[in-house]
């Protein structure tokens, strides 16, 4: 009769991962301590063995090369400190006690770090079974997508507490921008826009707001989008944020009554670069070099009148002539493209420069390519913070040309700028 086998250290118990099989169970959060601590211990010894085969030159269980007298000698009990508490692993050995660990090096106590090793993957757009047949591969541990999402589904703590962070009394400028997510919603796929707010602080580095996520699944009709913007800028409002100086936005609609509402003293101004990116839509590629010198005609004017002028001049020559719809453009947004001229080069060129957000913009979207939808507006917050986050931490110190337009906020705003939350 064979012997039953004995149970290895990284082993998991069949009854930690019943609670994943068939029908979905109750967990209570004891459980999922067992799980996620049990997930940890085995992917640390996993990785410990893989660092011993590298340093001895031959798995477990193969031939040992004809080179090398060295070979495996059991494992030595340790106790480490890890994120969320003391965790015992074994440690392999080998004869000669030549092997130095990498991952826990000889002596130390302490491995803190790994949820967000698993999370660094996630927010770089790994998808969970992606990470599952990582770890299949790389260290031979074979887990399930939910044991993953426990990891991952940890920071929802984090998002929330982040979600509803105090803010500064007063910045002085917010840009507001969407991008598309697919999300599952009452089991159809949506297409819903995340709204993200980026803000330039008065000492000139740049922080996100909030992601707000809408609920129609079209893009918003104009009642619709002042409700939506009421409870955003209401929500940022309740968080401190008492004054904002200009909000820059793409003619999101709704958002000019709800600004209204609620920040009365706040300049609405459309994004020059929206709008000029696409003006150039219309023109094919060989051409948009001349159409875009033209266009600066027009945002380069000392004020308002002459910019006037030069949307009339540009309308009655070739190039108007030749795209009308670029006319139409200017013109409809033209009551909240002038608010650009009233202020100085420098604050113009803080309201022009929208490259932190336009990249932010262009990382999420590589990340989110790699998706196909999310179960939840949950889900997507989620990913999208962790992506935020990593985004942020690359940030420099002032947002560009701020150091000579702080002179000129302090000069237009006056107390509203030197003295924030006194509109």
């Amino acid at each position: 009769m064979p012997r039953p086998r004995k149970p290895k250290p990284t082993d998991i118990p069949e009854e930690v991962l019943d609670h994943f099989a068939g029908p979905a169970r109750p967990m209570s959060q004891a459980d999922v301590d067992t799980i996620t601590r049990r997930f940890k211990k085995v992917l640390v010894e996993r990785m410990l063995g893989g660092e011993l085969t590298h340093h001895l030159g031959y798995p477990s269980g193969g031939t040992k090369p004809e080179t090398t007298t060295n070979h495996r000698n059991g494992t030595t009990g340790k106790t480490v400190l890890t994120d969320d508490g003391a965790l015992h692993i074994e440690v392999p050995r080998d004869r000669a006690g030549t092997f130095e660990p990498q991952l826990i090096p000889k002596h130390a106590r302490r491995f803190t770090g790994f949820d967000d090793k698993i999370l660094a993957l996630y927010a770089r757009g790994v998808t969970v079974r992606e990470i599952q047949a990582f770890l299949a591969e790389m260290y031979a541990v074979e887990v399930s997508p939910d044991l993953i999402s426990t990891v991952t589904d940890a920071v929802h703590a984090e998002v929330t507490a982040w979600q509803q962070r105090g803010l500064e009394v007063m910045y002085p400028v917010v840009f507001f921008d969407a991008l598309r997510v697919k999300i599952r919603d009452e089991g159809t796929v949506r297409s819903k826009a995340v709204y993200l707010a980026l803000a330039v602080l008065p000492d000139g580095s740049r922080d996100i707001l909030g992601i707000w996520i809408e609920q129609t699944g079209i893009w918003i009709e104009q009642t619709e989008g002042a409700k939506f913007w009421l409870k955003v800028f209401t929500d940022l409002k309740t968080r401190g944020c008492q004054d904002i100086l200009i909000a820059v936005t793409d003619g999101l609609k709704g958002m000019s009554e709800a600004l209204a509402a609620v920040y009365p003293a706040t300049t609405l101004q459309t994004c020059i670069v929206h709008l000029i990116r696409h003006s150039l839509d219309f023109a094919t590629w060989k051409v948009r070099r001349e159409l875009a010198d033209a266009l600066r005609t027009i945002y380069t004017a000392p004020d308002a009148d002459h910019a006037a002028t030069a949307l009339e001049t540009f309308a009655e020559g070739p190039w108007g002539q030749r795209y009308p719809p670029i006319v139409a453009s200017w013109r409809r947004a033209w009551a909240h493209v002038i608010p650009f001229f009233a202020f100085p080069p420098d604050v113009r060129k803080v309201l022009y420069t929208t490259n932190a957000l336009e990249s932010a913009h262009a990382r999420l979207r590589k990340i989110l390519k790699t998706r196909g939808h999310f179960p939840t507006d949950e889900a997507a917050t989620k990913l999208l913070w962790l992506a935020l986050r990593n985004i942020t931490a690359t940030w420099g110190k002032e947002a560009n040309y701020w150091r000579t337009a702080r002179n000129q906020f302090a000069i237009v705003y006056g107390e509203r700028f030197t003295a924030p939350g006194a509109p």
